[in-house]
């Protein structure tokens, strides 16, 4: 299976996001003078632009092109607004639900915790990372895999502090998971303009 294995910081750099939208904590080093103008941006084209928007989706969720063209169609045959639909479909993901409920400190360790089948969906066993929840749904971790390390952290004196989206709801001492609602719009919390990537698959 094809793996995203960019470095973080640096392509978060280039798409101009905060580290923080992966789920990475990261301080700047200190400015360097040397070479001033290699930190001016060239005026991007409209191609460019909406080329960059694309790319940031993608690297934020960790999708590969074939996939976001999937989900990208899918949207266009969809009700609503298409850009919108886009977001908040691939927003569904598992990984990303397990990401956004706190279980994982990064998209890529979700993605790693749910292929390695340490969570349940409405109690059956679900290791896809791209399976699509809908609303009713309960995520929670496997009862064998709550001894681990990984998810021990989630309950100690030191446990990560997590901002868990209006669509979801988080029982932390059960390791469980609710989605109450399909996530809209709104719920998308870094900036981007995804009517640029529907014009770019449009042309």
């Amino acid at each position: 299976m094809a793996k995203n294995m960019q470095p973080i910081v640096k392509r978060c750099r280039e798409l101009d996001i905060s580290p923080a939208v992966m789920g990475y904590t990261y301080k700047s080093k200190r400015e360097s003078t040397r070479n001033p103008k290699a930190q001016v941006r060239r005026k991007q084209s409209e191609y460019g632009s909406q080329l960059r928007e694309k790319q940031k989706v993608k690297f934020i969720y960790g999708i590969l092109e074939k996939q976001f063209h999937m989900y990208y169609e899918k949207a266009v045959k969809a009700k609503g607004i298409t850009g919108e639909v886009l977001l908040t479909t691939i927003e569904r993901r598992l990984d990303n639900v397990v990401f956004r409920l706190g279980f994982a400190m990064t998209r890529r360790e979700a993605r790693q915790a749910v292929t390695h089948g340490h969570f349940l969906v409405n109690g059956k066993k679900v290791n896809i990372p791209s399976y699509l929840v809908s609303a009713g749904d309960v995520i929670e971790v496997r009862e064998k895999s709550r001894s681990s390390v990984m998810f021990k952290r989630l309950t100690g004196e030191d446990a990560p502090i997590f901002t868990v989206p209006e669509w979801l709801t988080r029982d932390i001492q059960n390791y469980k998971g609710t989605v109450t609602r399909l996530p809209i719009r709104e719920d998308i919390d870094f900036p981007v303009e995804e009517h640029l990537i529907v014009e770019l698959y449009s042309k």
